[in-house]
């Protein structure tokens, strides 16, 4: 690996705790912390939902899939990837190639009941509008497989903390 390349990656669906989590262990590692959809938001210059309702989802993607691009060459600390991000082939290449060179893809599960409260499905989350439970699971069902190919390491974060997810994942990344 080397030092452009980020410590590791975490993926995930909506609610799984990627930015807490990841904001949590960039703190312990003494390394930066970068999300991808912040990333988009500046790019864009405003709100992803914003980004969904005024360009459409596939410029919303065109946008992650350069945000990806460019933050797994240059970051070099934490890096979270939004929900969907995984979903492009350019961005499952690019994460198999990371992992594949010694970088760690940690991905955070999350069940449908743990994670509705932490995302309170709020209509910032374009893909969840209409019946956002039932558009969450239908999405988890879409990904899940994708994400558990792309993982390295899965962590449950069910009934967990952040601070004790980022605990494992702290430790299995120092072993």
């Amino acid at each position: 690996m080397t030092d452009a390349q980020p410590r590791l990656v975490l993926i995930g669906p909506p609610g799984s705790g990627k930015t807490t989590v990841g904001t949590i262990l960039a703190r312990r590692l003494a390394t930066g912390f970068r999300d991808t959809d912040a990333d988009v938001e500046e790019l864009a210059g405003k709100s992803v939902a914003d980004i969904f309702v005024e360009d459409g989802e596939p410029h919303f993607r065109e946008l992650e899939r350069e945000a990806v691009t460019t933050a797994l060459a240059t970051h070099a600390g934490v890096l979270a990837l939004g929900g969907g991000a995984v979903m492009d082939a350019h961005t499952q290449s690019a994460l198999t190639g990371y992992a594949a060179g010694g970088g760690v893809v940690v991905f955070l599960d999350v069940s449908l009941a743990h994670a509705a409260p932490r995302v309170g499905f709020n209509q910032a989350r374009p893909l969840l509008v209409g019946n956002p439970r039932a558009r969450w699971a239908e999405l988890m069902e879409a990904r899940r497989p994708t994400y558990e190919r792309l993982a390295t390491l899965r962590v449950h974060s069910d009934g967990r903390t952040a601070h004790e997810m980022a605990d494992q994942i702290h430790q299995e990344v120092q072993a």
